[in-house]
């Protein structure tokens, strides 16, 4: 059975493999980036389904989307916490994101029962939402 801190680094390395990714995750299980919401977007996803299509998302949305820099602070069988950076290209203007995020994960019976993320709201909106900060 995976530990928390396994299953975060498994989920960080096999990004924009969907199909990988989903069998990390249990069946009830819930990603969160609260943050999004302040831009205006979706903040919660729960289900296998609704997962599946998220992480399916992401490498259309982002091509390129990679982590690293990965340094886990927290690591317990059960919780595991890090810091981690991305870089990709902003599929609908072909800008580059490069982002800062802390993630949290949640284990249970070697499965991700939760990951919850924070990252910059600056460049979120600055750069894919379009909206001058100043």
């Amino acid at each position: 059975m995976k530990t928390a801190k396994e299953l975060l680094i498994d989920y960080l390395e096999h990004v924009g493999n969907p199909d990988i990714q989903i069998e990390l995750f249990a069946d009830d299980a819930v990603i969160e980036l609260p943050y999004l919401a302040s831009a205006g977007s979706p903040a919660h996803w729960e289900g296998r389904e609704v997962l599946y299509n998220f992480l399916g998302n992401l490498p259309k949305t982002f091509p390129g989307f990679k982590f690293k820099n990965i340094q886990i602070h927290i690591d317990t069988p059960d919780q595991a916490f890090g810091e981690y950076e991305a870089t990709a290209v902003i599929a609908s203007n072909g800008k580059p994101y490069a982002q800062h995020y802390m993630g949290r994960v949640v284990a249970e019976n070697g499965k991700i029962k939760l990951l919850r993320e924070a990252l910059n709201m600056v460049p979120v909106i600055r750069d894919i939402k379009g909206i001058s900060i100043s």
